[in-house]
């Protein structure tokens, strides 16, 4: 079988397509026939700078796929050849609190990664893919859409008339725009580009700041809530925005912390926090249950996601290229077979 192998620190132009024995399913385990796969942010980090995660190489990237269930290992109940089925991130998250264990079984990091045209995963590792979606739809869900549901449903589901800020119109902000709107959740959200914040109102944005043309963009966001501020922030900027986020939040309002797009480092003021309650979490994507819980909201109102552009197996590079300009909105992803 191929798959796209990191053999380097190269980054994306030294990716290199090869040959692999098809994997066998061992016990508790199913072989997946993967029909598409998805990108985030962390895979083309991870495909820059493999070394300092300590990934031996080669491995495979990507953490995101839908595929078919081929071949069953021994052990395995309530799945049949022919499945439709999504892999979750970390294969031994079931549910409750994350822990060590479950964070050393994410996949295309700790583990192997889908970008190939067979991958052998846990039985206890899989969800249903919802009916009404593609194999392309589906392979954006398992990263980018739940740690979107996991920042609006933990440690309670946003409520419908709280204010929402999200940053940015990558996977996570644009599940998260979607996800609020069936939550009947205002939302302000920022951008560099007009015409990006243009297609998040036609999702339901209630209100857009371009941050370019609005330096103080938290000053605006306080504006536009009556000086209140907001009652929850999906924070997918880390440093580099953290302290606007917490001028921008409310007394006892909650912080999502998500991601680093800004980079690793800034200054925080951690005072803010202190002085107005403010909840910090940290969010690592969640569990087989939160995937669950997700999936039937997508299925009820049959939520489709938000796809940037689809690219040939062969063309994966490119794709990783589109992500590192900057320039899509939603989601990138490559078309196994």
């Amino acid at each position: 079988m191929r798959a796209w192998e990191i053999i380097s620190d190269g980054g994306v132009d030294e990716l290199v397509l090869n040959d692999r024995p098809e994997p066998a399913p061992g016990p508790g385990q199913v072989l997946v026939r993967v029909h598409a796969s998805s990108l985030n942010y962390r895979d083309l980090s991870t495909i820059e700078d493999p070394v300092s995660r300590g990934l031996s190489l080669p491995t495979i990237p990507n953490s995101d796929a839908a595929g078919e269930v081929v071949a069953i290992g021994s052990g395995v109940e309530g799945i049949t050849n022919g499945d439709r089925v999504m892999g979750c991130f970390f294969q031994d998250w079931q549910s409750g609190p994350i822990s060590a264990g479950a964070m050393a079984s994410a996949l295309g990091g700790a583990r192997p990664g889908v970008l190939a045209e067979l991958v052998a995963l846990d039985a206890r590792g899989l969800v249903p893919v919802p009916a009404h979606l593609t194999w392309t739809e589906a392979s954006t869900l398992p990263c980018a859409a739940l740690t979107a549901w996991h920042a609006l449903t933990r440690p309670r589901q946003v409520r419908p008339g709280e204010t929402v800020l999200l940053l940015g119109t990558g996977g996570v902000s644009v599940f998260a725009q979607q996800f609020c709107r069936l939550m009947g959740a205002r939302t302000i959200v920022t951008s560099s580009s007009d015409d990006k914040l243009e297609r998040m109102r036609t999702l339901g944005a209630s209100e857009t700041i371009n941050y370019r043309a609005t330096a103080d963009w938290d000053s605006a966001v306080l504006d536009l809530t009556d000086g209140v501020g907001v009652d929850r922030v999906v924070e997918v900027g880390g440093p580099g925005t953290l302290q606007r986020s917490i001028d921008a939040c409310r007394v006892g309002g909650l912080i999502a912390l998500i991601g680093i797009l800004t980079g690793a480092q800034g200054t925080v003021t951690p005072t803010g926090i202190m002085r107005k309650s403010i909840t910090v979490r940290g969010i690592y994507v969640g569990s087989r249950q939160m995937f669950l819980e997700m999936n039937e909201a997508v299925s009820l109102h049959r939520l489709t996601p938000v796809i940037d552009e689809v690219f040939e197996f062969l063309q994966a590079p490119g794709a990783y290229h589109r992500m590192r300009s900057g320039r899509h909105f939603g989601k990138l992803v490559i078309e196994v077979g």
